[in-house]
């Protein structure tokens, strides 16, 4: 089957917006009508990652997409605290921006941490998230294996490593962590070179990789808020994934009561690129099962 139609990276910068967050720019999409659907992305790319599943989704939601702090065209300052919990801030500042008081999420590797988190404030705020659907992520520390690139990045030389990152070296990575019958085109490639290159984002690649370190710290707060919370929650998994691949599914099965997941054969780390189409019918499959679980007495997914 073809992959979906997607957007070029060129097409999809001119149709950003720009939020200001603690005096800072980032870039932010929306898109279509309907219930708001969250997309969050992961490291180290950005929002243009949803690219194949833009227009398919917006004919059914109200999308939203934001390149986080340190990512992608939004600002990437030196000396700034990057955090999980402060990108969760600065998403939920533009879903008040625009008006958003009850939305979904669809997020990927790095996001699937920021969506823990919204997913944890949960308990102590307004109800306000509906659903959450996650694709490959270290949901949790114990089964997360990071890349040579992250663990140089976090040694005392990650700074270093950062400053001399180029495309070849992010090139490798991505090669490995792709399925090997899903690799990234050259055009592919490109894009996500443009997303990391900009505003010279290789020089805090160091500082935005302390995420590792944070996940460890949350664990067993974000671990429990997903024991405990009637939102319906699917996983969409690139099985063949080294990083968090069908080991993490195989703990997330064995910690989450009623476990929804979904492995998709022979797709990696990046299931949203490599295979969209299933990626899209798998989401739309959990949408319209949590609409008639028994959830839906509470929320309408």
């Amino acid at each position: 089957m073809d992959k979906l139609s997607g957007i070029p990276l060129d097409d999809w910068i001119v149709q950003g917006r720009e939020f200001n967050y603690r005096g800072y720019k980032t870039r932010y999409w929306v898109a279509g009508e309907g219930e708001p659907l969250l997309l969050i992305h992961g490291f180290p790319s950005g929002s243009w990652d949803w690219h194949y599943l833009w227009h398919s989704l917006a004919r059914r939601y109200r999308l939203i997409a934001v390149d986080m702090m340190g990512f992608a065209f939004s600002a990437k300052p030196r000396h700034y605290h990057y955090s999980l919990l402060d990108q969760a801030d600065l998403l939920q500042e533009v879903l008040r921006h625009l008006g958003v008081d009850s939305y979904h999420i669809l997020a990927h590797d790095y996001g699937d941490s920021v969506a823990q988190e919204l997913l944890t404030r949960e308990f102590v705020g307004p109800g306000r998230l509906n659903s959450v659907c996650f694709l490959n992520g270290g949901l949790f520390p114990e089964t997360h294996r990071p890349v040579r690139l992250q663990k140089l990045l976090m040694s005392p030389i990650g700074f270093l490593v950062g400053r001399r990152y180029q495309r070849e070296n992010m090139a490798q990575t991505f090669g490995r962590i792709f399925g090997p019958q899903t690799q990234p085109s050259q055009q592919e490639m490109d894009g996500f070179w443009r997303m990391m290159e900009f505003n010279q984002g290789p020089k805090v690649m160091h500082l935005l990789i302390r995420y590792i370190a944070e996940r460890k710290v949350q664990r067993d707060r974000w671990v429990d808020a997903m024991q405990r919370t009637e939102v319906p929650m699917r996983v969409i998994d690139g099985a063949v994934d080294p990083v968090s691949g069908a080991h993490m599914v195989a703990r997330y099965r064995e910690l989450i009561p009623q476990a929804d997941t979904v492995l998709l054969d022979n797709i990696g780390h990046y299931p949203q690129v490599e295979a969209p189409d299933q990626v899209l019918e798998h989401y739309l499959d959990f949408r319209s099962v949590c609409a008639g679980s028994e959830h839906s007495l509470a929320v309408e997914c």
